[in-house]
């Protein structure tokens, strides 16, 4: 049985699909829309997100929340609880895989699409601004989850074993990046059933089911839904892509 807060925001996170989606896990798109799409992900959150992470945890959560958050953060910039690379930088890894050069995806003079910026401004606001809760939960519910959360939570998602998901998963099916250039998607699976209970644990025990921290916190999620929306949006107009 969920919360009553719980439910609000998996109502949320239940949208969390863009229509984009079809043609980035199909095959026909060139190195250069690949690039478009990964340079938006890797400056927007993927580079930055322990950083954000470490704002919310310099707020001072209860002792439980900095542990969870702690760990986190050390896992995305140390990688030392799963392979000992930092999640940014197994993420370049994956570019090289796609022989794509880094310059492409990290070159600051590159501009991103003014929907990224407004989406990297909100998680800026909201990871530094108390209360505390409403930035964590924004970044490790809406942020690190997925459409899938309502079936992960109740035990319903069915996932391949990682070596038959590492061959399946599009960037190997269809573009080429060796497996063994996709240890992002193993650190992935060896952490974030441990990072999804946190997330929800952090936010569910500390604020009350009802009132104004649950409406402030649903707000939240419901804000970054919306200008991830349109990140999403400008990132596919970039690429050249369509609905349909």
């Amino acid at each position: 049985m969920t919360s009553r807060l719980q439910e609000r925001l998996l109502a949320i996170m239940d949208r969390k699909n863009h229509w984009a989606w079809t043609h980035l896990t199909g095959p026909g798109l060139t190195r250069d829309q690949l690039a478009v799409h990964f340079r938006h992900e890797y400056r927007v959150y993927v580079r930055d997100f322990p950083v954000l992470l470490a704002r919310v945890l310099g707020q001072s959560p209860p002792a439980p929340v900095r542990s969870a958050l702690a760990e986190n953060l050390f896992e995305e910039q140390t990688g030392k609880l799963s392979l000992g690379v930092s999640h940014p930088e197994l993420f370049l890894e994956m570019i090289d895989g796609l022989g794509i050069p880094r310059a492409a995806i990290e070159d600051e003079s590159i501009p991103l699409e003014p929907e990224a910026r407004a989406y990297r401004t909100l998680l800026d606001r909201v990871s530094a601004a108390p209360p505390w809760v409403v930035g964590a939960a924004v970044l490790t519910i809406f942020v690190e989850g997925s459409v899938h959360e309502r079936a992960e939570l109740e035990g319903r998602r069915e996932v391949l074993p990682i070596e038959e998901a590492l061959r399946a998963h599009p960037i190997v099916r269809h573009y080429g990046c060796p497996p063994e250039q996709m240890r992002l998607a193993r650190a992935h699976r060896a952490v974030e059933g441990g990072h999804r209970r946190d997330a929800w644990e952090m936010v569910l025990g500390h604020v009350p089911d009802e009132g104004p921290t649950a409406d402030a916190v649903t707000a939240a999620v419901a804000a970054a839904h919306a200008a991830w929306m349109e990140y999403r949006d400008g990132v596919a107009r970039a690429m050249g892509l369509r609905p349909g």
